[in-house]
């Protein structure tokens, strides 16, 4: 009788297992590389069966039994989704067949140390700064609307 590995086992042993390498930097290069990788896998298979421009939408979410494990999900859509915590923003031109970012919004506690602390941010930081700022006063709300050709004013769904 073959013995089955679950998650919950492999993360435990990834956890107790020493790094390969200790290297910050050369960890970050990885992980922004399948990133990336996974981003244009996405653009690459939502192509063949979208002849026009689509956003892909990059949610990131914790793993509720693995807390140190974040996990993030490449979703392609026809339309701009409505600003979200946890959630990046990318649009893909058809025609010029380039990847444009949009914006880039943390969860609910990282954008109100980033608000409280608006003049301590690094220039580094400063874009996501930005993208936190117009995610509070409604500015990146309006760019979706304005994106997916809808009034600004539109009503709200009673629900």
């Amino acid at each position: 009788m073959e013995k089955t590995t679950t998650l919950g086992s492999l993360a435990y042993d990834a956890l107790l297992k020493e790094p390969e390498s200790r290297d910050p930097i050369e960890l970050q290069r990885e992980l922004q590389k399948k990133y990336i990788d996974e981003l244009v896998d996405c653009v690459e298979n939502y192509k063949k069966i979208q002849p026009r421009s689509f956003f892909v939408c990059v949610i990131t979410k914790r793993e509720k039994l693995l807390q140190p494990i974040l996990r993030n999900y490449f979703i392609a859509r026809d339309s701009c989704p409505t600003p979200d915590y946890d959630q990046a923003v990318y649009k893909y031109n058809h025609e010029s067949e380039q990847i444009e970012y949009l914006w880039c919004i943390p969860d609910r506690e990282a954008c109100l140390t980033y608000r409280e602390n608006a003049l301590q941010v690094v220039p580094e930081e400063r874009q996501l700064l930005q993208h936190i700022l117009d995610f509070a006063d409604g500015t990146l709300y309006r760019l979706s609307k304005k994106l997916n050709k809808e009034q600004v004013d539109s009503p709200l769904l009673d629900i």
